[in-house]
């Protein structure tokens, strides 16, 4: 071989190997859950609320590539952050409605005494929304489509309510806000952030959504070629401000095909609110 083919084999060889940890990482990343913390301030927020700790997550995508002992791993690292509130932004399942019944047998574990509040995602109506909703009222989760609910604690109470999924459902954020007064702290979730541009309501503190995975393979987080979004890139992940009201969009647990994410984590985002 002659000096010239040995190089041309050598940098083959490299970009191989390099190719291999590339692929290796995004495979690994997806399991590679992060904790992600946020404080909200508010004057809304009532004494009796401060420092209440509520937990947000999305789109676990329990399936084929998400195993039902991931299911359970996620749920005992949610009880040790000790919740005070679990909020869940959609997408349970993934591909066949046979993985709605076990990914709720285990979401209804979480420890959390002020309760579980959360929406149904496109991909729970396209597998079975009604089952879906049968498995989240056995389980004690509080369905939030279209609905709401006063949450207490001594003589204070905020608001938790969402709206239907954006593709597949209605939206009727009166339903949440119609008993609420601009001094309550209102919650409304919906899985699809693109919600955001529709709503008209300044009776909303926060929103929390989930759905575009924080695009799931990014440019080292800094942009995605690809955001289920009809705004691009401007509510694919974080923490967003629009005057009183803040909205945080989430990069979820699980993955859609392909299995992978790369520098974007799944997280648990542990939510703080904080009286001003």
């Amino acid at each position: 071989m002659s000096v010239k083919s040995r190089k041309k084999f050598k940098k083959y060889i490299i970009l191989l190997a390099l190719a291999f940890l590339l692929l290796g990482y995004c495979t690994l990343e997806p399991h590679w859950v992060r904790i992600k913390e946020i404080s909200i301030t508010s004057s809304d927020i009532p004494a009796s609320f401060d420092n209440k700790k509520i937990i947000f997550i999305s789109d676990i995508h329990h399936g084929p590539y998400f195993s039902v002992d991931r299911v359970k791993m996620i749920v005992q690292r949610i009880n040790e952050l000790r919740p005070d509130i679990v909020v869940m932004g959609g997408d349970y399942c993934h591909r066949e409605r046979k993985y709605i019944k076990p990914v709720f047998d285990e979401l209804r574990k979480f420890n959390s005494e002020m309760g579980i509040y959360a929406v149904l995602g496109n991909h729970d109506h396209w597998e079975d929304a009604e089952l879906t909703r049968q498995m989240m009222s056995r389980n004690g989760i509080n369905i939030c489509d279209n609905r709401s609910y006063w949450v207490k604690s001594g003589k204070d109470r905020i608001k938790i309510g969402g709206v239907g999924d954006l593709w597949e459902d209605i939206q009727i954020t009166d339903s949440t806000t119609k008993d609420v007064r601009e001094k309550d702290f209102c919650i409304l979730v919906s899985h699809n952030p693109d919600y955001l541009e529709d709503m008209n309501s300044n009776l909303v503190d926060l929103t929390l959504s989930g759905h575009t995975h924080g695009g799931q393979i990014t440019l080292f987080g800094l942009w995605a070629p690809k955001v289920p979004s009809k705004y691009g890139q401007k509510y694919r992940y974080g923490l967003k401000e629009f005057g009183k009201m803040k909205s945080y969009i989430t990069s979820g647990i699980g993955t859609i095909t392909p299995p992978v994410r790369f520098f974007c984590r799944p997280e648990i985002v542990v939510i703080t609110l904080k009286t001003q």
